[in-house]
């Protein structure tokens, strides 16, 4: 099965198991109902914006949708990377405990693109580790530039951006939720 297809049958069967038909997922998260349908069989090709939409309305890390739980003690399954208007983010690791997900992503973001987010589960934290690059990230009005080999760190519930002003970023995302996280703001 390719990227498309997997994500769209984690997609189906996570809103499913919340009892949620195609027009309330699509009002929850502002997703086309249209757009849901062909991301769900598998048809249209998933954006980091949408994937984020939809998780983040069904109170979920991204990761719940790139991939399956691992097995216990096997391996896991190859990274599956998705791309956004600034960032292509490539999911390297998934872990989880009773207090919280960590998703750990392989990140680009592109020269002189920003990219705008929007909130994420609440209690959800982001920190990036640069690699190459100068980003600029964090909270549009309260953003943070880290360099080759420095961090960043800000509060992934409240909108946030990315951007590479000086070239290419290349770096390691660490994305933290709650477990258990509850709907987004403005669900039932």
């Amino acid at each position: 099965m390719g990227l498309n297809e997997d994500v769209g049958r984690r997609l189906r069967a996570l809103r499913t198991e919340r009892d949620l038909s195609l027009s309330e997922l699509s009002r929850r998260s502002r997703v086309g109902k249209g757009t849901l349908s062909e991301l769900e069989s598998g048809t249209r090709n998933p954006t980091l914006e949408t994937l984020y939409a939809l998780t983040t309305a069904l109170g979920l890390p991204l990761s719940a949708v790139l991939s399956d739980p691992l097995p216990s003690g096997g391996p896991g399954p190859a990274p599956t990377g998705v791309s956004g208007s600034a960032v292509t983010a490539v999911l390297l690791e998934r872990h989880e405990d009773e207090a919280a997900v960590t998703d750990v992503f392989r990140v680009r973001i592109r020269a002189g693109a920003v990219q705008e987010s929007q909130a994420h589960v609440p209690g959800t934290w982001e920190s990036l580790m640069v690699l190459t690059g100068t980003a600029v990230v964090g909270p549009p009005d309260d953003t943070r530039t880290a360099g080759p080999g420095a961090s960043a760190h800000w509060r992934a519930d409240a909108p946030h951006v990315y951007g590479a002003p000086e070239g290419d970023v290349e770096g390691v995302l660490f994305v933290r939720s709650p477990a258990g996280s509850p709907a987004a703001p403005g669900s039932p």
